[in-house]
């Protein structure tokens, strides 16, 4: 399920929009070292920058393919190895550890890691108590629709009429209510009811988090009904100013750590390499 669910993202061109630096496992321990006949990376040279021997990751393990289990017990996925690459990147010792998901940010508070990296969209309500890095990625939303079924153009005029189901009280319905003011926009109780709608034909399309429809399309829930319709949608007033790594306010020491990392992992030519390692079957 988790090597389809890659597969699925890279097919409809999801992962290159999502990420704007991938990463892969370069070790599987715990603490992580450089890999044997591979040259020690150094961290930044600014000498200004109080750097550290180590750094401390939370994440959770119920967000494939960004965290999760994998079938050896072992902890992967995109955000577990965007880690692991940061670490590398300055030369530092890794310890990457889970919490549940509503646990991370407390424990982050109350100093039982440097960082949280899983996935947290950068929102008003985040910046209020916590600091944030340069982003590494957004998250979109997409339009799905039954496969077959022809959109000329997937945009606020082009779907003059249709017909959009999409969960209630959620920031896809409000942008769809802001900006498709001349679609029909029909609003249910949660995700499913949304999709069931689309399945039974009851609406056109379907406007969701683009990770979520993903899953949805891979799985039996779907009954291979439908495909993605236009491209992404990026929004930050409505979907966040993406996703960066969490770290308490006071440390601009590790901010600027980790924002170096993250920016040379952009642009040393690396990233095709991280890149092809977590993602290796391409789609068309």
């Amino acid at each position: 399920m988790r090597r389809s669910a890659k597969q699925l993202l890279l097919h409809f061109g999801l992962v290159t929009a999502l990420v704007a630096g991938a990463t892969t496992a370069y070790a599987q321990q715990r603490v992580e070292k450089a890999l044997p006949g591979r040259p020690q990376l150094q961290p930044p040279s600014d000498s200004r920058v109080l750097r550290r021997a180590a750094l401390r990751f939370l994440t959770d393990n119920d967000y494939p393919p960004f965290n999760y289990v994998d079938k050896e017990g072992q902890l992967a996925g995109f955000n577990v190895e965007m880690a692991r690459a940061i670490c590398l990147e300055l030369a530092a010792a890794c310890d990457v550890q889970t919490r549940p998901w509503n646990e991370l940010l407390p424990a982050l508070k109350r100093g039982e890691a440097d960082a949280v990296i899983a996935s947290h969209a950068v929102t008003p309500r985040l910046l209020s108590e916590f600091d944030v890095t340069e982003r590494y990625y957004q998250m979109p939303g997409r339009f799905a629709a039954k496969l077959g079924r022809a959109f000329a153009d997937v945009s606020p005029a082009g779907l003059d009429g249709a017909k959009i189901a999409v969960a209630k009280g959620t920031a896809h319905e409000a942008y769809l209510r802001a900006l498709f003011t001349l679609s029909a926009i029909h609003a249910y109780d949660n995700p499913e009811l949304a999709r069931d709608a689309v399945i039974a034909g009851t609406d056109d399309l379907l406007f969701d988090d683009g990770v979520g429809v993903a899953f949805w399309l891979l799985g039996t829930a779907s009954r291979a009904c439908c495909e993605f319709k236009g491209g992404p949608f990026f929004e930050p007033r409505y979907f966040g100013d993406g996703v960066g790594i969490t770290i308490n306010r006071g440390d601009p020491d590790l901010k600027a750590q980790l924002n170096a990392a993250i920016k040379r992992l952009r642009e040393s030519g690396r990233q095709e390499e991280l890149i092809s390692r977590s993602f290796p079957l391409r789609g068309n």
